[in-house]
C-alpha cells in the first residue's frame, strides 16, 4: 500500500493519545534500548523517546515515505525501512513497541510470541491495535467497495488487515510466554472541528488505502464522494459543524 506522511500527521494529536496511554502503562522505569516497529513518520518514536530520554532508540516501517519522514523529524535516531513479519533483531530489546501497526500484518498467533522472543529479561512488548472494523466508518467502506463499477478491483481491500481478534484471543496466545500481561480496550471520543470532511481525511491516512489504492483517479474521486455521503448520514454533525469520531483501540503490555 502507498503512505502519505503528510496525510497521517494531519490529525496527529488525536493519533498520538493512544500512544501516550500505552507508553504510560509499560512499567519500566530503566531502559537500555527499545525499537518501535511501524513507526511511521516517527511521531509515536517522539513518544518513546519523550518516556525514556537515555535509551538507545531505533524504528522501523515499511514505507520509505514513513522513514524519510521519521529521519527527518528525529535525525538522531536509527530508522530503517523493513517489514516487521519479516524482522531479525539483532539484539534483544527492553521495550518494543508497536503503536498502531500490528493490525497490518497477518497471522498474530504466530507474530506476537515471535516479537515476544525478541524481548531481553524482564522486557515489555507494548502493542496498541485499532479495533474499529465493526464502527460505520469501516462498514462503510466495505459497503462502498462491494457496490461499485469498482468491485472486482476491491474484491481484495478487507483482506488486507488481520482478523478482528478480542482481549480474550490475545492473552490466550501470549500467556505462556510472558511473566505479567496488561490487556485492555478504550474508545477514544475526537473532536473532529472540521465535520464529517475531516473523518474522510482521517481514513485517507489509514483505513481507506487498501480501497483507493487500486483505483484510477477518477475511481477515487468518485469513490471518496460516495463514502462522503454516506458519512454525513451516520455521524450527525453539532451546530458548530464538528463532529466526534468514536474510536476503539486494544491495548496490550507483556512483560518477560
Amino acid at each position: 500500500m502507498s503512505w502519505s506522511a503528510t496525510q497521517y500527521v494531519r490529525f496527529e494529536a488525536e493519533r498520538n493519545r493512544p500512544a501516550i496511554d500505552l507508553l504510560a502503562h509499560i512499567p519500566l522505569e530503566t531502559v537500555a534500548t527499545a525499537i518501535d516497529l511501524g513507526c511511521g513518520p516517527g511521531n509515536s518514536t517522539e513518544l518513546l523517546r519523550a518516556r525514556y530520554p537515555k535509551a538507545t532508540l531505533s524504528g522501523i516501517d515499511s514505507s520509505p515515505e514513513m522513514i524519510a519522514a521519521a529521519r527527518k523529524r528525529l535525525p538522531d535516531i536509527h530508522f530503517e525501512v523493513a517489514d516487521i513479519s519479516a524482522w531479525k533483531a539483532a539484539q534483544p530489546f527492553d521495550v518494543i513497541l508497536a503503536n498502531a501497526a500490528l493490525h497490518w500484518i497477518p497471522d498474530h498467533q504466530h507474530l506476537f510470541p515471535i516479537l515476544i522472543d525478541k524481548l531481553a529479561p524482564g522486557g515489555c512488548f507494548a502493542a496498541q491495535l485499532p479495533d474499529n472494523l465493526d464502527e460505520p466508518a469501516h462498514r462503510l467502506m466495505r459497503e462502498i467497495a462491494a457496490d461499485g463499477p469498482w468491485a472486482k478491483k476491491l474484491a481484495d481491500a478487507t483482506d488486507k488487515r488481520a482478523p478482528r481478534r478480542d482481549a480474550h484471543w490475545y492473552y490466550g496466545v501470549l500467556q505462556g510466554s510472558v511473566a505479567t500481561m496488561d490487556i485492555w480496550r478504550t474508545t477514544y471520543h475526537h473532536q473532529l472541528a472540521g465535520g464529517t470532511a475531516d473523518i474522510v481525511e482521517w481514513f485517507k491516512g489509514s483505513g481507506l488505502r487498501p480501497f483507493l489504492d487500486p483505483l484510477d483517479a477518477q475511481e477515487r474521486v468518485e469513490f471518496l464522494a460516495r463514502y462522503r455521503a454516506a458519512i454525513d448520514r451516520v455521524y450527525p454533525s453539532f451546530a458548530d459543524g464538528s463532529v466526534l469520531l468514536p474510536f476503539p483501540r486494544l491495548f496490550i503490555v507483556a512483560c518477560r
